[in-house]
């Protein structure tokens, strides 16, 4: 560990989602941890896939999450380029030495041949592997394709004896039969590497000392073996980790929750919450114990704790997450986090007074506990932001309290109450409340308090009245009760 260097390595083809947001993350932190290197390598070899803008997207999601890379196409590095695209010369290289010394070959097969082999293959039962045809072609025969100029890709010449073992931090030491693999392409007729080569070349330029990454690429990794051994390299510290899974059972889907990444911040949840998630996503510190901060996460992250069985990823565990985190916020914190989304909606406008951004801390102080994402904001707290004109009355409310005999009274009395008073706070509120209560020989407070809280805030559900009077303060109060009464026929 004393010269840590780790790679994430996406392929633009689609929208970076929060399972290799895990992955980044889980290399970013171990690189944090021992003082080393966080590489971005993009791995655009299969040109045919590509999304405009899927770079892009790449690097702004990282950045969102706060993965800041030490080495990658835009910083650059020792090591660069760090676009496969770009290292087109470098791959073709090692894949004719590899084919000099003997450990590639190159094939001419045509797409109809392998096609045919494919189909014979499958009606006999039998591995669809390649059947080595041009690994064993004579002199002549591969004259004759080159004299015809016949496309051709090369592909690993795979021992046919023995074993090929690999030490994987996570699942231990695993063994595959040589004579059972097959002979991987390494280069496509395009003169494009496919994964097998570039990784492989790319991770012992880039002086990568581990390689994580999913384990659906452990049975590829013999591959991987033997080509560095082939071209005389030591191999990097493999660590394959279990796939998140969906509550269907299988690999996270879209249906599951694998969304956009960026996706979740524009969903409202907080960055260091969705980090402490995914790092617990098949990782485990050894102690029963949810929370973290980040840099707790990176102090307590280890190889070791890599689990080798596949998490099903809980959301609603994500989202008790999520409220966690915003309840530990401070006002000033929340205001600026919720704010966006206020914009968003025309609750707050684009350049708020610092009056205005005070009022929406002493807003959220009286959600905080309820929010479970900071989406949320712009519903439940609506009312507290429009107008007192503006805020909407729910139907079932007025018809519920708005006709109880006696009603208008109440609000009346209360109104002059409020209007009575210098200031309003949850004491001196709370004291209107009972003194009409008592005024009227109520039994119940709720009877006075349920029509007020409708008044003011058009709904029956939502923090304490007495804390909703001292954030709209005396008049706004007042004048909401007197709106009130236009609509009250009890």
């Amino acid at each position: 560990m004393s010269n840590v260097r780790v790679r994430f390595a996406p392929s633009p083809t689609g929208k970076l989602h929060i399972g290799g947001i895990r992955m980044a993350l889980w290399d970013w932190m171990l690189a944090k941890k021992h003082g080393g290197k966080f590489i971005l390598r993009i791995e655009d070899t299969d040109q045919n896939r590509m999304e405009e803008g899927g770079v892009e997207h790449i690097m702004e999601a990282l950045r969102w999450y706060g993965l800041h890379w030490d080495e990658g196409p835009d910083v650059g590095g020792p090591f660069g380029p760090y676009v496969q695209s770009q290292r087109l010369d470098i791959y073709k290289k090692y894949a004719e030495q590899l084919v000099a010394d003997g450990h590639a070959y190159r094939a001419y097969d045509s797409a109809e041949r392998l096609k045919k082999m494919r189909e014979d293959l499958e009606a006999r039962g039998l591995p669809t592997g390649y059947d080595r045809r041009h690994r064993y072609l004579t002199d002549d025969e591969r004259k004759a394709y080159e004299d015809a100029g016949t496309p051709y890709v090369i592909r690993l010449a795979v021992p046919l004896t023995g074993t090929t073992t690999v030490k994987d931090a996570v699942f231990g030491e695993v063994s595959w039969e040589n004579r059972l693999l097959d002979d991987a392409i390494l280069m496509k007729s395009d003169g494009y590497p496919t994964y097998h080569l570039a990784a492989t070349v790319d991770d012992h330029l880039m002086e990568i000392s581990h390689v994580l990454r999913g384990e659906e690429w452990l049975p590829s990794t013999p591959l991987h073996l033997l080509i560095a051994q082939f071209l005389g390299w030591d191999p990097p510290q493999y660590a394959h980790t279990a796939v998140m899974m969906g509550k269907s059972g299988k690999k996270l889907s879209k249906r599951d929750g694998a969304m956009d990444a960026l996706a979740w911040g524009e969903a409202g949840y907080v960055r260091d919450a969705l980090i402490n998630f995914l790092a617990m996503q098949g990782w485990s510190a050894g102690v029963d114990r949810d929370l973290y901060s980040v840099d707790e996460l990176i102090e307590a992250f280890s190889l070791e704790g890599l689990l080798n069985r596949s998490p099903v990823a809980d959301f609603e565990k994500l989202q008790w997450y999520n409220g966690m985190y915003i309840r530990a916020m401070s006002l000033p914190e929340l205001a600026n986090a919720v704010l966006p989304f206020l914009q968003e909606t025309g609750l707050v406008e684009p350049n708020p007074t610092d009056e205005k951004l005070a009022y929406v801390a002493d807003v959220v102080a009286l959600e905080q506990e309820r929010m479970k994402t900071l989406a949320e904001a712009p519903v439940i707290a609506d009312f507290l932001l429009l107008g007192d004109d503006d805020y909407v009355f729910d139907p079932k409310a007025v018809g519920k309290w708005f006709k109880v005999t006696g009603v208008g009274d109440r609000l009346r009395a209360v109104r002059d109450g409020i209007a009575a008073l210098s200031t309003i706070d949850h004491d001196s509120g709370d004291a209107v409340i009972r003194a009409v209560q008592a005024q009227f020989n109520l039994e119940k407070g709720g009877e006075v308090i349920h029509p007020v809280r409708v008044a003011i805030s058009g709904r029956t559900t939502g923090p304490g009245l007495f804390e909703i009077m001292a954030v709209l303060g005396k008049d706004r109060v007042v004048k909401r009760i007197d709106r009130a009464l236009t609509l009250v026929t009890g």
